[in-house]
């Protein structure tokens, strides 16, 4: 089953249930499925798909940050619930050990020395770790190898 039928059958369920975060953070990845597949006349994929779910707990989370600093603790909870929403159709992220591990490969692979390097190093990591580790995760474990 794709992720897209995945969704639908969750969507019944979380309805059923009447849950409502889970119901209302499926139909927005629902929503940001059909907006790219009616504006790209595409099919997404379900890589497509874990890139547009990756995008929107980022989203979120920057979203839930303004709340906090504007003291809204209620809309802060609520971004934070999709958030986790969310998070559960993302393949298992790696740790941190695993992660630093992967890149030192990339770093000796693309034969990095220095933060000059940084780009090649961070085009073959997101691509390898795309789904299982963020970009800012990645992004801090470059600096922290060749910085």
């Amino acid at each position: 089953m794709g992720l897209k039928e995945q969704l639908k059958a969750d969507l019944k369920d979380a309805m059923r249930a009447k849950e409502l975060v889970r119901r209302d953070s499926i139909r927005a990845i629902n929503t940001m499925i059909k907006q790219i597949e009616v504006d790209e006349r595409k099919e997404l994929t379900d890589d497509d798909i874990l890139k547009l779910i990756q995008k929107g707990i980022k989203q979120r989370v920057e979203a839930a940050t303004q709340y906090k600093e504007a003291s809204r603790e209620d809309l802060e909870a609520k971004e934070l619930e999709q958030v986790e929403v969310f998070k559960a159709y993302l393949p298992a992220q790696l740790s941190d050990e695993e992660l630093e591990s992967g890149m030192k490969e990339i770093v000796e692979q693309v034969g990095a020395t220095s933060m000059k390097d940084m780009g090649k190093v961070m085009g073959t990591a997101t691509k390898k770790f795309a789904g299982v580790a963020d970009g800012k995760r990645i992004n801090e474990m470059v600096k922290k190898l060749l910085g």
